[in-house]
């Protein structure tokens, strides 16, 4: 069974590895070997991780943390979905989703949107699977990645409370 929990500073590091696991599943074979060091070395999701605080959200599994989500502007846009690889397939992501769709549903909002890389094609199909239809699709440049990365912006009709 997966909880879903706020995250707590405590758990910065761990949390940064999880979403660094992620990355390099999902997204480290789009780019260069320069940046995939790059990002490794520096890990974003730690400051990222520090600039978000309690507004993550925790996936945990048997009493370890699995995944984190989050709405980074606290609108209806998912900003965050990361899974640790060790944990795929366990309802992991689409737990972090129901959350993160009852959260913007408390905030007002009927819809949620999320974005990923066409390239992504496992959480692709999750967000697909979990009802999430395509708005557009579109390749542009991305800054931090050097590449330009075609991304799928995705949204799905939600009950707001």
């Amino acid at each position: 069974m997966v909880e879903i929990r706020q995250a707590t500073g405590e758990e910065e590091e761990k949390l940064a590895e999880i979403g660094l696991a992620a990355w390099r599943k999902g997204i480290k074979p789009l780019v260069s070997k320069e940046v995939a060091a790059r990002i490794e070395s520096d890990n974003p999701f730690l400051p990222f991780l520090r600039d978000m605080k309690s507004r993550l959200l925790v996936a945990v599994v048997d009493g370890e943390a699995a995944g984190i989500g989050g709405c980074e502007k606290e609108d209806d846009y998912i900003s965050d979905i990361w899974v640790d690889p060790a944990f795929e397939g366990r309802g992991v992501g689409s737990a972090l989703l129901q959350a993160l769709e009852r959260e913007i549903a408390g905030r007002g909002y009927r819809r949620a949107r999320i974005h990923v890389a066409a390239a992504n094609e496992r959480a692709l199909r999750l967000y697909q699977h979990r009802g999430y239809r395509q708005i557009w699709r579109k390749t542009a440049y991305d800054p931090i990645l050097e590449i330009a990365l075609e991304k799928i912006e995705l949204a799905k009709d939600i009950e707001s409370s």
